[in-house]
């Protein structure tokens, strides 16, 4: 990488980071306080409040993505971290659950992730592309697994709205980082063409990539709601799970560079993304096997198969975003950036509701079934893809965005 591709891998990690940490903060703890609040005597509303953030994300994304394609990225990211931070400061003060619904909703409404991406796309070369991309992922693994541990301490002191405002307190730190921090946005044609919705969703690669990527937070999301109670059968205290998270999350950032990256070099990218997609659905298939078996789940085989899974999806988590950026058109790159995370919120969404509906009815053996399954369905949309070819290597400066050609995938 060169020195302005460093800057903006880091400065843009970073604020994906400061943002995640104050949304996961949240999350261990949200139920249990949230049901302390008028109106949190209703399971129903407070699963609206802990999931209206994702619906109004998942809304916003395109519109975001398609802003940052004719206003520029760095003012269309300002704007959505002062709605989030905006958002943050309404859940801290909120004397109900319904001022809690609606300062999530504000904070969804922040949907900044395809304007940052695509800023990434923009100031680094393809061939670094997946590296920037796994320092973004890697940021956001840490902090997830960093939340796991720190919650339920800073809940016992400040509270569920203190975690909201220092959630607050880091968006705001996220515009800093912004202004100072961030290189300067390339400079584009005068004559450039403006981005296209039309275009991004006749793209027969970058949807092979939407569908990849619903499915696997689909997945992500629905199995955790059984994951945490095998831990618990399996005799680890709720308490010590990030005992397993931390470990397994830290381990799976050591594969992806000693693997991914060498592999990528030689041209093998798509070998990896097709090996990581069915890996994890044996991954579902073990932890069916695991439900089924008589007596209560191995912690050892459990763990094995978590590491296993942390890898294979912060390798594809790192590697679609990457491929999606260099196969989009440029000009549209912000709207296809806003497409494909459009598609991550909705699977998010999907995989709570659909996994919490397939325990209730028919076990966790169901849930996993149908996890495979999915999984399964994906390896058969994506076997066709093709990796797209490097364009030029002169790495990209304030003065010029680095030539982008469309690729099919």
């Amino acid at each position: 990488m060169t020195a302005t591709e460093r800057r903006a891998s880091a400065s843009l990690a970073s604020i994906f980071a400061l943002r995640m940490l104050g949304l996961f903060l949240v999350l261990p703890v949200f139920a249990l306080e949230a049901a302390r609040y008028p109106g949190g005597d209703d399971p129903a509303r407070v699963g609206l409040a802990m999931g209206i953030y994702g619906l109004t994300q998942g809304l916003l994304q395109i519109p975001f993505g398609m802003a940052s394609d004719w206003l520029g990225r760095k003012k269309v990211i300002v704007v959505g971290l002062l709605v989030f931070a905006l958002g943050s400061f309404v859940a801290t003060w909120a004397p109900d659950l319904n001022w809690l619904i609606i300062g999530r909703a504000l904070q969804g409404a922040g949907a900044i992730s395809a304007a940052v991406t695509a800023l990434l796309a923009d100031t680094t070369r393809d061939e670094v592309r997946t590296k920037a991309m796994a320092l973004v992922g890697a940021s956001i693994g840490l902090m997830f697994a960093l939340s796991m541990v720190l919650a339920p301490l800073l809940a016992a002191f400040v509270g569920l709205g203190g975690l909201f405002a220092l959630t607050g307190a880091l968006a705001l730190a996220g515009i800093a980082v912004v202004i100072w921090w961030v290189p300067p946005e390339p400079a584009q044609p005068v004559h450039r063409p403006r981005g296209s919705l039309t275009e991004v969703l006749k793209h027969e690669g970058l949807l092979r990539l939407d569908f990849g990527v619903f499915v696997l937070h689909a997945v992500q999301l629905a199995m955790w709601v059984a994951i945490p109670a095998m831990l618990v059968q399996a005799g680890l205290g709720q308490d010590s799970h990030w005992q397993v998270y931390l470990p397994t999350v830290l381990a799976s950032f050591v594969v992806i560079g000693a693997i991914l990256f060498p592999l990528e070099r030689r041209g093998r990218l798509r070998g990896v993304f097709l090996a990581a997609v069915a890996l994890l659905m044996l991954v579902q298939l073990g932890l069916m096997g695991l439900v089924a078996a008589p007596g209560t789940p191995g912690l050892a085989w459990l763990v094995a198969l978590l590491l296993l899974h942390f890898c294979c999806f912060n390798v594809l988590e790192t590697c679609q975003p990457s491929l999606a950026s260099r196969i989009a058109p440029a000009h549209s790159r912000g709207a296809a950036l806003g497409v494909y995370n459009t598609l991550q919120s909705l699977g998010f969404f999907a995989g709570g509701a659909l996994g919490g509906w397939l325990v209730k009815a028919a076990g966790p053996q169901a849930l996993f079934a149908a996890c495979g399954g999915l999984m399964l369905l994906w390896l058969l949309v994506a076997w066709p893809m093709k990796a797209p070819g490097r364009t030029g290597s002169s790495a990209p400066g304030p003065a010029a965005a680095p030539a982008v050609q469309p690729v099919k995938l």
